[in-house]
């Protein structure tokens, strides 16, 4: 590399020359390139996670009872949507035991949602009729009880939505994946297939018992 440097000396111009070793530049170059990045830090600074703060259920010395978390004012309301409806959002009725009942009309169409959020969420290790022997076992993974079995024909759609809802052994929470009102038309759906395993000829609608004795039925 080489520099080259002007002089005057009264009134005379002196042109100096230096020529610095390539070795001795790249290694300056190298050390200004490593400094850069520290240069440029000394201007980040941790002032919010230093300054005072309370972090979730500290005590406190500014408030009496020693408590940072503070009750709810008086009229203080919800900010967006509130679940109040404690059998649809939870499945439980107020003495905390399953709903017995759907807290939804079963309609055809929830029952086609049903079947469509099942095949998506529960067939993979449910299989598509409940016996528990989904694609997702048959690879290994440990088999899920069948619902066709009577503990689980007997179990109230409430049981199955907090199961849905909190995750049971192996299987993890659905509450991130699937909002309520399909949680519940999934379980219509489960209750269908353990029907459609179980059914009886008065199970058939009267217009529909004569269908079943047409030859290829």
């Amino acid at each position: 590399m080489i520099f080259v440097v002007i002089l005057r000396n009264e009134g005379h111009k002196v042109r100096v020359t230096l020529k610095l070793p390539s070795s001795i530049f790249h290694l300056l170059s190298s050390i200004f390139y490593l400094l850069l990045p520290l240069l440029l830090l000394t201007g980040c600074w941790y002032d919010m996670r230093q300054q005072a703060k309370v972090k979730p259920l500290e005590s406190s010395d500014f408030f009496l009872d020693g408590q940072s978390s503070r009750p709810l004012l008086v009229d203080t309301v919800a900010r967006g949507h509130l679940n109040s409806d404690k059998a649809f959002y939870q499945g439980m009725n107020e003495d905390d035991t399953p709903v017995e009942n759907f807290p939804i009309e079963i309609t055809r169409e929830v029952l086609e949602r049903g079947r469509e959020r099942y095949d998506i969420f529960c067939a993979p290790c449910h299989s598509r009729v409940g016996n528990g022997q989904g694609m997702i076992v048959q690879r290994g993974f440990k088999a899920p009880p069948s619902f066709h079995i009577d503990r689980l024909r007997e179990a109230p759609p409430g049981y199955y939505y907090d199961v849905i809802t909190n995750g049971f052994g192996v299987m993890y929470s659905y509450a991130s994946r699937v909002p309520p009102e399909d949680r519940w038309a999934i379980i219509a759906y489960i209750k269908a297939l353990q029907l459609s395993q179980n059914a009886t000829l008065d199970d058939v609608p009267p217009d529909q018992r004569s269908k079943l004795e047409e030859p290829g039925q």
